[in-house]
């Protein structure tokens, strides 16, 4: 197309000149891409004088409307004098073209490679460093004890209980049954501050957080012992503990339920007696706690019978013998709502020990999960455990469940009671249930002579549990002896699993229901 135009060109424009004879040649015709360029020379040149017209000129001569019509035919839209007028924009067309694009499109592709590269690598290096930084800290903690934040001693200690500093005086009461209406309780007055006073921690504290990260120190293996030995302040709770009493006639009973204040100081002097992990010498045991700070008494500790003689995780399981009234051995197990990854490890301890009453005081779900459901609807198998629910009975505040259990060819009957009328962090607003739940499981037992002691579990394992288990040696010891000593029986609680009725409203809670226990004794009595 570009070929004919220049043919045809010079006709073109020769026709469209006004004054012919002044122009009679064409001296030359450039032809470019999307443009033509024309030169025009006069026949009769003479010296001094261009080779070529000036476009002005040329333009004056020329016809222009007549001009654009016919040059119209061969795609010219524009006449102009100026040079190389399309030039730019030729030049900013090539870019466009397909080898323009495949540059571009190479040049975006290999920029974001190199850029996905260098964050690799920046990712890289930064994890390294992580895993370097991690390793001293493993190093550090190896070599030196573990360091308490001085902000959280109320509920973290570097020690494994909460101990006074100096030894309290006992406390001397005479009770005398004959003389009910005369009651004065005499606790030891000291010029300084009590020795056991401590400002009240939250539930949550006293537990600590099951989403916050645990350092277990028993995963770091047994390269170098601890040194467990009890420090003095060690030794003066224990002592406490094991001393301590407070026995309450019925009617003294009766009388310090009214008196909140007087219960409350008296909780706070009795030590918590919570554990330190590094007592636990068992690597990675903190994988089956569900609080990091509630852990099992060592000497009271349940050990389960191990699949394997050299893994001493399977033996682990955070649950504790806990004494009855008397200091009968072994009468109940305290431990904590089963995890997912305990739920074979519960049903092995129900089995080993030939329990024959499960009682649960929590719900599933309580804000957090509190307790797997460990139990099956109706059939299930965990791990050598198989449990079959024979029946299932509803209650105003508890639903019964009648339970086999078989391993091999051996079978037995287990009665599983779950209590969901007591909140967690608060105390029930009535504590008749859970006086009707303590006898209907002390009937049991008796129906069970000879079997294993009662298992009782909440969420910790040591608040709801604690009152439960509580309250039910304190009412043994209120229909065999007619007095009740309930200070001395929590003291007994703590020294077989740390933190026992963990609060103090618990504590009023343990004393009232006793209180009403004990007017259903003297109803009784009376009938």
């Amino acid at each position: 197309m570009l070929y004919h135009c220049m043919l045809q060109l010079p006709l073109v424009i020769n026709s469209c000149l006004r004054k012919k004879r002044k122009l009679r040649h064409f001296f030359f015709i450039k032809g470019k891409k999307n443009c033509v360029e024309l030169f025009i020379s006069p026949l009769n040149k003479k010296i001094g004088v261009p080779d070529t017209l000036p476009s002005a000129e040329v333009l004056r001569s020329l016809n222009l409307h007549t001009l654009h019509q016919r040059l119209s035919h061969f795609g010219i839209t524009e006449v102009s004098p100026e040079k190389n007028v399309l030039q730019g924009q030729h030049e900013a067309d090539k870019i466009w073209t397909k080898e323009g694009f495949y540059t571009i499109v190479i040049f975006l592709s290999t920029f974001v490679i190199i850029v996905t590269c260098l964050m690799v690598l920046y990712r890289l290096k930064e994890k390294i460093q992580f895993s370097l930084s991690q390793d001293k800290k493993k190093q550090e903690i190896h070599l030196s004890p573990l360091s308490v934040q001085p902000t959280q001693s109320e509920a973290k200690h570097s020690s494994s209980m909460v101990h006074p500093e100096h030894i309290p005086k006992a406390v001397n009461v005479v009770v005398d049954p004959h003389c009910p209406g005369t009651f004065e309780l005499k606790l030891p007055v000291s010029a300084g501050p009590s020795p056991f006073k401590m400002k009240p921690v939250g539930l949550q504290e006293r537990r600590g957080s099951n989403v916050s990260l645990t350092l277990d120190m028993s995963g770091l293996g047994m390269v170098e012992p601890f040194n467990v030995a009890p420090t003095p302040r060690e030794k003066v709770a224990i002592e406490y503990l094991q001393t301590a009493s407070r026995v309450l006639s019925r009617q003294q009973l009766h009388d310090v339920v009214q008196s909140s204040h007087l219960l409350h100081t008296e909780f706070m002097e009795i030590p918590m007696n919570f554990m330190d992990p590094k007592e636990i010498d068992i690597p990675s045991h903190g994988t089956k706690n569900r609080y990091k700070t509630i852990l099992p008494n060592p000497v009271s500790r349940v050990y389960l019978k191990p699949k394997n003689p050299k893994d001493a995780l399977s033996t682990y399981i955070n649950a504790n013998y806990i004494r009855g009234y008397g200091g009968k051995e072994r009468k109940f197990i305290a431990t904590q709502g089963p995890m997912i990854n305990t739920v074979n490890d519960f049903w092995q301890m129900v089995w080993q020990e030939d329990v024959p009453v499960i009682v649960m005081i929590t719900k599933l779900k309580e804000k957090n999960e509190k307790c797997v459901l460990y139990w099956p609807e109706k059939r299930g198998i965990y791990g050598n455990v198989e449990v079959l629910v024979n029946s299932v009975s509803e209650h105003e505040y508890y639903t019964i469940r009648n339970l086999t259990l078989k391993q091999g060819s051996q079978s037995r009957i287990v009665k599983h009671y779950w209590y969901t009328s007591w909140p967690d962090h608060k105390t029930p607003d009535s504590a008749q249930p859970l006086l009707q739940l303590m006898l209907d499981v002390e009937d049991d037992s008796k129906t069970f002579t000879g079997r294993g002691p009662v298992v009782v579990h909440c969420s910790a394992g040591i608040g709801r549990t604690g009152c439960f288990i509580a309250t039910s040696i304190g009412c043994y010891q209120l229909k065999e002896e007619g007095v009740v000593d309930v200070l001395g029986i929590v003291c007994q609680l703590r020294m077989d699993r740390g933190g026992m009725v963990q609060t103090s409203e618990q504590y009023q809670f343990v004393h009232h229901a006793l209180s009403l226990y004990e007017s259903r004794l003297s109803t009784e009595t009376v009938q």
